[in-house]
């Protein structure tokens, strides 16, 4: 038995709708990942892009367990001396961008490389519920019922 390696031909691509309202940034980035990899397909080969295209709608309503909304700190630098800045999850859920904490979690968990770059390319994050795509009629993913722990119960 010789092991399936999937042409372009052979790859189908489908739309994916995910609504981020009170779901947990990792666990919900695992997830995203995984599909934009491909990795959930039988079909599954590392080296061509055969992952499902991606809508992150309410991403600005994401949760983060325990302490991480003030005590994680996103690392960045400028590329001049003394020029490393950070910023905790908060604030960059109340700027003018808040996908981009939901985005970062998922571009680390990609390969980084060019095919990492693709895949990223059929991930689409929208901060409020309205989203350019229904003209593709996207399937719901309800990933509430996944797992229990995909959801931050209140303390």
């Amino acid at each position: 038995m010789a092991t399936f390696s999937a042409k372009p031909s052979d790859i189908e691509k489908k739309w994916i709708l995910i609504d981020a309202e009170g779901l947990v940034v990792g666990r919900l980035a695992t997830i995203i990942a995984n599909r934009l990899r491909g990795k959930h397909k039988p079909t599954f080969t590392p080296h061509m892009d055969d992952g499902d295209n991606i809508i992150v709608i309410n991403a600005a309503k994401v949760v983060f367990t325990g302490n991480k909304l003030h005590d994680k700190i996103y690392y960045r630098h400028t590329n001049h001396p003394g020029g490393i800045k950070e910023r905790r999850p908060f604030e960059v859920l109340g700027s003018k961008f808040p996908g981009r904490v939901l985005e970062k979690a998922v571009e680390r968990m990609v390969p980084r490389g060019p095919l990492g770059r693709q895949q990223m390319t059929n991930l689409r994050i929208y901060p409020g519920a309205e989203h350019p795509h229904a003209a593709q009629n996207p399937e719901t993913l309800d990933v509430r019922a996944l797992n229990s722990k995909n959801v931050a119960r209140a303390r």
